[in-house]
């Protein structure tokens, strides 16, 4: 615990060059190395002793992470504090904080400390937001330009749009090539993010808990899917990546999932929000998380404490499965255009699929947050390659997986119709000749799916197909290695 420093220092000590790249930490620095401290304007600030802290008050940090870009962190610190009114600066929390979904409490003595007022100060210090405060004031210009007449002259700073304008005796500079120094910092300027609120307080000692909700930070789950040379079977590993863009850095924090549509009500204030950067770093190895149902969602646990620092991407393993049954799906699929007019002749192209069971007995059954599956397959060296990818949605246990692949190379399907009768003006009768070629070395079965428009009847079919829904008929032709395989069906369909 430090009593604070007002924000209106001298800074006459600090130089700003036009090119200076100066980082809130040597901003801060800088106030706090000078000298007398002037009284605060706002009414917290202003009461007698107040007091900050800093994460080196922090004896515990929890982080849960939703999927809609959000996080609740939960920031226990010992704090000492002064009896009677007082205001505390709580420090190093994330600038996209929600400040109105913040609350404090006191663990260790409750209904001894009252929240009388709150303020978040976001309005952080930099050399672009220093000058801003001084357009119209004046300030100092040492010369570093053996050219000019003057080594250290007083100007007016008249404008920072593109670049700073200067008014020195009556002539006007465009920039300045040697220092820029400030008088002092401006009240309103902060080094960081802070909460500051007005206490009542009747004990000295407390472990204090602030929780918030923060935007800036999400997680998604990616997948890893290896394929058997065989295409019976797979193993899965499941990853989480997390993107801190929060403001903030969560270190040592307990870190939890949620899975799950959880309803956001859209702000139409936005809250600030940091630059992007990436900086990946891998938990490989590291066991999984711990699955747990959460009212309609799903939680998962990181069975270790993890740093998630600011502007970064962190994976960390999720889950893992061996040996899970699956196979390939070959499709080939119609169109409810076909049915009502006279069509040439198709070639339609063959989609692929892979299909597993989450199930416990096939080695799974475990909830699968949404994400993108990888699929990879062995070559005939042994050596993985890159055989597709697809969206998973959020899948409960003891559901199906079906990912599509991308479109066959040596699988063919080609479409004639061999017949249309049209009966009346809502009534139509269509005949279709489906031809399917297998130029591979195996036998394959392809799924031949027909979306029917309105009511329809089967007239006559030399395949038996199964009727899927109330649209939809599919036939499951088996085709072999190097071989065709022929549809033909009449249908009558009524508008």
């Amino acid at each position: 615990m430090r009593i604070s420093i007002a924000t209106g220092l001298a800074l006459a000590a600090l130089s700003l060059p036009p090119s200076a790249q100066l980082t809130s930490q040597d901003i801060e620095k800088a106030v706090r190395d000078t000298a007398p401290q002037y009284a605060l304007s706002d009414p917290l600030a202003a009461k007698e002793a107040s007091q900050e802290s800093t994460l080196e008050d922090q004896t515990d940090l929890a982080i849960t992470v939703y999927n809609a870009s959000r996080a609740l962190v939960r920031d226990r610190r010992a704090v000492k504090l002064q009896a009677g009114e007082h205001a505390l600066r709580f420090m190093d929390v994330a600038e996209s904080i929600l400040p109105e979904t913040v609350s404090l409490q006191s663990l260790s003595a409750p209904g001894k400390l009252h929240i009388l007022e709150q303020n978040y100060e976001f309005d952080l210090m930099s050399p672009e937001k220093l000058m801003e405060k001084y357009v119209g004031k004046k300030v100092k210009l040492i010369n570093q330009n053996k050219d000019l007449d003057f080594v250290e002259k007083e100007a007016t700073l008249l404008s920072v749009n593109n670049g700073p304008v200067y008014e020195v005796d009556g002539a006007i500079y465009l920039g300045h090539p040697g220092n820029v120094v400030l008088p002092s910092i401006p009240e309103e300027l902060i080094a960081k993010p802070t909460l500051i609120w007005l206490l009542n307080n009747e004990v000295t000692d407390h472990e204090v808990e602030a929780t918030y909700i923060t935007g800036g930070i999400d997680w998604k789950a990616d997948y890893v899917v290896t394929l058997n040379r065989e295409e019976t079977a797979l193993n899965l590993e499941g990853w989480v990546t997390l993107n801190n863009q929060s403001g903030a850095t969560y270190r040592n924090a307990e870190l939890k999932l949620v899975a799950g549509e959880v309803n956001v009500v859209q702000d139409r204030m936005d809250m600030p929000r940091m630059a992007k950067a990436a900086m990946m770093e891998m938990a490989a190895g590291a066991p999984a998380m711990v699955e747990e149902a959460f009212g309609e969602y799903h939680l998962y646990t990181l069975p270790r404490r993890t740093t998630i620092k600011q502007n970064q991407s962190k994976q960390v393993s999720l889950l893992t499965g061996t040996d899970i049954k699956a196979n390939k799906i070959y499709e080939y699929r119609g169109n409810v255009s076909y049915y009502a007019q006279r069509i040439p002749q198709v070639q339609d192209k063959i989609d692929v699929f892979l299909k597993f069971q989450n199930e416990e007995a096939n080695q799974l059954g475990v909830p699968l947050p949404a994400g993108i599956m990888r699929v990879y397959q062995p070559d005939s060296s042994g050596a993985l390659q890159f055989s597709g990818e697809d969206r998973l949605n959020h899948t409960p246990k003891d559901e199906e997986v079906r990912l599509r692949l991308g479109q066959a190379f040596d699988v063919t399907g080609e479409r004639v119709q061999t017949n249309y009768n049209r009966l009346s003006d809502n009534v139509h009768d269509a005949s279709f000749e489906i031809t399917l070629k297998n130029h591979k070395e195996t036998d394959i079965t392809v799924d031949v799916v027909e979306p029917m428009p309105g009511d329809w009847e089967m007239r006559d079919n030399n395949l038996e197909y199964e009727k899927k829904d109330a649209f939809t008929a599919i036939f499951h032709v088996p085709v072999k290695a190097d071989g065709e395989a022929v549809v033909k069906y009449t249908v009558r369909v009524t508008f």
